[in-house]
């Protein structure tokens, strides 16, 4: 096993956690990270409302026996917002002892958890959101570089400077969120000063998420370059995988420019598109989020093979690679 802060804080064996993942977050794949040694989290509004939130913690108790988290994404609603406060009320009365916040200030939610004796994660792209989120309490800080799927804010700090600041700014433990795909990056992110990992995009590519065997293989096919950056003249940007309606979306903004409005794509990005396009396994046919580790990714394997592999890979780089790296004489001077 790998013994950092935050293994021991979760009660999990491997300081490895499954980010909140909107379509993704299943009971099942989630149940599958938990049970492979890692922290797997559900993404409750997937499932649609607060009760049958409820019937999802349910059914991924059913699942594992260990631990595992519950994501409550907050973000702006061009219309009537999801109903948040019934999700974590649902959260604390099923007794969910992890919660990972994400999105918008999670102050007010976090205090909620708090005095339900909640373990709380919040997702940060900044230091100084990562210090604001201290202050409300915040157990574990996930510090997301720009390399990430999905919303990667709008500083565009990449995880080598990221994660290293993160060590000279924070006093709460830390994760590195953001392109982890190999044990390698893990033993990186360990280097630098965190005391785990937030891995989504490589865990969409196994055989337990629920996405078609037309995502995956295009994820297999992809290069580092297979992403695009959208709606970042509106200060909304997302990270999504390069194809048909993302880059139809990307030369709409770049032919709109100042005068780009989201109306202009929203008939292209909405979630309901992107669902049907699943349902279709038309990897063409909607919005998708994937991160940049998409170039690192060339297998579908199981969780469980995956998280073997990960973690054989981390012990080989630390206790191998590194430790042939310095040699007796340098021992003795550090």
């Amino acid at each position: 096993p790998i013994r950092t802060r935050v293994t021991e804080m979760l009660g999990i064996e491997y300081p490895i956690i499954m980010g909140g993942m909107t379509g993704v977050g299943t009971p099942e794949l989630a149940a599958a990270v938990s049970n492979a040694g890692g922290l797997g989290i559900l993404a409750i509004h997937n499932a649609g409302s607060p009760e049958e939130g409820r019937k999802w913690i349910r059914r991924l108790r059913t699942l594992t026996s260990k631990p595992f988290g519950v994501n409550l994404t907050i973000l702006p609603s061009m219309g009537k917002p999801p109903p948040y406060d019934e999700y974590a009320s649902v959260i604390i009365e099923e007794k969910v002892k992890i919660v990972e916040t994400a999105g918008s200030s999670p102050k007010k939610f976090i205090q909620r958890f708090k005095e339900a004796g909640l373990i709380t994660i919040h997702k940060c792209v900044a230091i100084r959101h990562a210090l604001s989120a201290e202050r409300y309490g915040v157990d574990i800080i996930s510090l997301d570089g720009m390399e990430c799927a999905g919303h990667p804010g709008e500083e565009d700090i990449g995880n080598f400077v990221l994660q290293a600041k993160g060590a000279l700014a924070l006093s709460k433990p830390y994760i590195c969120s953001g392109g982890v795909g190999t044990g390698s990056q893990i033993a990186a992110a360990l280097a630098l000063g965190a005391d785990g990992v937030n891995c989504g995009t490589r865990f969409c590519a196994t055989k337990e998420c629920n996405w078609p065997a037309s995502f995956k293989t295009r994820m297999v096919q992809a290069s580092e370059t297979d992403t695009v950056l959208m709606l970042r003249r509106l200060r909304n940007t997302c990270r999504v995988f390069r194809n048909d309606v993302a880059e139809e979306v990307e030369a709409i903004e770049s032919e709109k420019g100042e005068d780009f409005d989201f109306s202009d794509v929203a008939h292209l990005v909405n979630g309901k598109r992107g669902r049907e396009a699943e349902r279709r396994c038309d990897a063409d046919g909607g919005i998708w989020s994937a991160g940049q580790v998409v170039g690192l990714i060339d297998t579908i394997p199981s969780v469980q093979e995956l998280m073997d592999t990960l973690v054989k890979e981390t012990e080989e780089a630390v206790c191998s690679r590194l430790a042939s790296l310095v040699s007796p004489t340098s021992r003795s001077r550090l």
